[in-house]
């Protein structure tokens, strides 16, 4: 079991990324107060963990009777996250940040909890796909418990990593901030593209 459980958590590490996803969720809650920083960030990992929950116990009858793809996932999540790239990119969402802060609060700045993180940046097709292929493959209710128990590590890995994101961040200062969340913005978009890639080319075989 504890073979399983190293190969479940390194699998999962290497799909779902905390670290890659910390700097992202940074740079996207740039501006937002701490503690409605801290509650998203609790937030899209709460909404990943039930989508992926839900997957692992239900994944392909589910898809099936809806008659979508994993392809489509792929597909349809990475042309939301190139938008999201392009506004950071070009900082559209810092001057709707500043233009709405001299009319609302800054505990109202943009919820980016649910979307893109907990879908599909921390819940995304490459996650789904995985967890679904490791409870298919483990038979039995104790076997099945330990991939859980991997996922749950990672998600609470996930917690940890995007709640100390935004201190690190403050720390920098806004200029190399500034410069950290286009660079940021540029390597989303690739991801964005490599998931409608993947998709295509999935849909083609």
């Amino acid at each position: 079991m504890v073979e399983l459980f190293v190969s479940s958590f390194v699998t999962l590490f290497l799909i779902i990324d905390p670290p890659g996803c910390a700097p992202i969720f940074a740079g996207l809650t740039a501006g937002a107060a701490p503690a409605h920083r801290r509650a998203m960030a609790i937030r899209a990992v709460v909404v990943a963990a039930g989508i992926l929950l839900l997957f692992a116990l239900a994944g392909e009858p589910l898809l099936h009777a809806l008659g979508i793809e994993l392809a489509s996932f792929r597909i349809a999540g990475g042309l939301m996250l190139f938008l999201i790239a392009l506004e950071m990119v070009f900082e559209k969402r810092t001057q709707r940040r500043e233009d709405r802060a001299a009319r609302v609060t800054a505990e109202e700045a943009d919820d980016v909890s649910i979307f893109p993180m907990a879908m599909p940046m921390i819940a995304g097709p490459g996650s789904i796909a995985t967890v679904m292929l490791l409870m298919a493959r483990s038979n039995g209710l104790e076997r099945s418990a330990v991939v859980m128990a991997a996922l749950g590590a990672n998600l609470l890995l996930m917690l940890g990593s995007l709640l100390a994101a935004g201190p690190i961040m403050r720390v920098l200062g806004a200029k190399i901030e500034a410069v950290i969340t286009r660079l940021l913005g540029v390597l989303l978009a690739a991801l964005a593209v490599q998931f409608v890639i993947d998709g295509v080319v999935e849909q083609l075989r």
